[in-house]
């Protein structure tokens, strides 16, 4: 609730601070002792447009200062909420100015805030009803709200609001996959590409070094096949070889073996030396055979080492890089490939939401249909109490398609229908939706009905009514009187009220006036005790024409009224 106000410098208002209480409280004084001029201050703190003309002359700036205590644990965990941080006490300080220069500055709790801000967090703290324009109670979602409220449907909207964020929180996922996926086809077509050239190349570690070196010898080919063919012949195959030449040595040295030992030794050697060029031979013929035996082996070996250098300066890795790159694009692939599986997981359970979603709205348009029909019975007495006998209001409810794509049609927010509620307040007149109703006092007491209908559903703590007694007389006026004070009991309520009868329902009375001082007039707020505030009853019946008599009017009624703050 509103705790203190404080206004500087806002058109005839100088200097005004007020303390305020629970309960109903009354506002009262003469016709443009500045009441209006209060509503306003509260309106800009709550986020109205300023004009600088509001902006008291020979004054820089106007400023307001609102104190609201947050009783409930609900209201305290809603304006962290929209604050986006936690409070350090069970109270919230809104502020505002507003400089001739145009500025306008906004505060929450001593720190700058946007006048949007100041606006959302009024919301929830007071409703204020009459010459300006209502705010939360004639929004449609709000009434909506309040209709689940007073049928206690908030566990079926909750089950519903729950499968919406569900849904939500399933597309956005499917957005990103979807969104992703014309790359990810991509990388997968591409990676399953290099995966099929690389398993074909077969690498091995090595291998290229391995190849460089056949490669190398290869190329000398036909020098190597001279060179084996030349030893071949010198060593066994040609007329005067190495072992035609050592067989001749050995024969001519057999015959004189017998005369040396050392001779014979030598010859021993000789016949070695005849059997290893032999053996030489054989084997430069083996080399030459392996040289001729495959003639293709060149190409192969060129082929396949420009098929490895060709991968390494394509994928600007090494063979044995590349070994380990092909390794882990097994692992990129069921990466890729589980997303890709993710996003067709994700569609169906968005299907299975989406029918659940459907279920449970049609659940909840079923109850709300019966719910607005005893709802609009109820707040029509009320009506009928506050001297609207002839008002007829009825709750609408217009459905809302669901459409039939999981993925793409639109989940309202709050149910399959949206809730408007209209009224004709006269006889013959048509129905309008209730945000459109012209008279300030019909809309004001419109409001008293709804808000005595929605008594202890209504999180808005602090109720702010003016106009409400236009064209009431007495004995309406001790009805609203009642209506008020039973609503205080449960809210704060303000009223600013030309009529004692209401006046008198109220816990406490301030009285505002219009002083002079000097060649300037400033408004005044004060609260009245008990003797001053039978004074101010009984002016406000006779003017100053009251006398005792009045004042004993005045006092009876007060007694009487009394009886309502239990």
């Amino acid at each position: 609730m509103l705790r203190e106000l404080s206004v500087q410098n806002l058109a005839l208002i100088e200097d005004v601070r007020v303390e305020l209480a629970p309960g109903f409280c009354a506002w009262t004084g003469e016709t443009g002792a500045g009441k209006t001029l209060l509503l306003e201050a509260l309106g800009l703190l709550l986020g109205d447009r300023g004009d600088t003309g509001l902006i008291r002359a020979g004054a820089e700036e106007l400023r307001i200062v609102g104190r609201f205590e947050l009783a409930r644990t609900d209201l305290r965990a809603e304006i962290e909420r929209l604050l986006e941080a936690p409070l350090d006490s069970d109270e919230v300080i809104l502020s505002r100015r507003l400089a001739r220069s145009g500025r306008s500055y906004a505060y929450v709790n001593d720190q700058p805030a946007a006048v949007a801000s100041l606006r959302r967090v009024g919301a929830v703290l007071v409703d204020v009803h009459g010459q300006r324009e209502s705010l939360s109670l004639l929004e449609p979602a709000y009434q909506l709200q309040l209709l689940d409220a007073y049928g206690d449907l908030q566990s079926s909207r909750m089950a519903y609001t729950d499968l919406v964020g569900q849904l939500r929180e399933l597309r956005r996922r499917h957005n990103t996959l979807t969104s992703a996926r014309e790359q990810r086809q991509r990388e997968l077509s591409l990676l399953r590409f290099e995966r099929d050239e690389l398993e074909a190349a077969r690498l091995v570690q090595g291998e290229l070094a391995e190849l460089t070196r056949d490669r190398q010898r290869l190329a000398q080919t036909q020098a190597l096949v001279a060179f084996a063919e030349s030893a071949c012949q010198r060593l066994y195959d040609e007329e005067g070889s190495v072992f035609e030449q050592t067989g001749k040595l050995l024969r001519e040295g057999q015959n004189w073996a017998e005369l040396d030992p050392a001779l014979a030794e030598a010859l021993q050697r000789l016949q070695s030396l005849s059997a290893e060029t032999h053996d030489l031979a054989e084997t430069f013929r083996e080399l030459l055979a392996r040289w001729q035996a495959d003639p293709a082996r060149r190409e192969e070996v060129e082929e396949r080492f420009q098929l490895l250098r060709g991968l390494e300066s394509k994928y600007g890795r090494t063979i044995e890089e590349l070994i380990a790159y092909h390794a882990g694009l097994a692992d990129q692939e069921k990466q890729l490939q589980g997303e890709e599986d993710q996003r067709e997981a994700v569609l169906a359970e968005m299907g299975i939401v989406f029918a659940k979603l459907r279920q449970a709205g049609a659940a909840l348009s079923k109850l709300r249909g019966k719910t607005s029909k005893r709802f609009a019975s109820h707040v029509q007495k009320q009506l009928a109490e506050l001297g609207m006998a002839d008002a007829r209001l009825e709750a609408v409810l217009t459905p809302l398609p669901l459409g039939d794509d999981p993925a793409t049609s639109e989940a309202p927010a709050s149910g399959l229908e949206q809730l408007e509620l209209v009224m004709a307040a006269n006889k013959g007149e048509p129905s309008r939706p209730l945000r459109k109703v012209a008279s300030g006092g019909e809309l004001s007491r419109t409001m008293l009905a709804l808000k005595t209908v929605l008594a202890a559903h209504d999180q808005v703590g602090t109720l702010v009514f003016d106009e409400i007694d236009a064209n009431v007389g007495g004995r309406l006026g001790d009805v609203l009187g009642r209506k008020l004070a039973a609503l205080g009991r449960t809210h704060q309520v303000i009223c600013v009220t030309h009529l004692p009868q209401v006046a008198s329902y109220a816990r406490h009375q301030w009285t505002i006036r219009k002083n002079r001082r000097g060649q300037r007039t400033s408004t005044t707020i004060q609260l009245l005790p008990d003797g001053e505030r039978i004074d101010e009853l009984a002016s406000m019946l006779r003017g100053e024409a009251k006398g005792e008599t009045t004042r004993q009017e005045a006092e009876a009624m007060l007694t009487a009224a009394r009886r309502e703050w239990v």
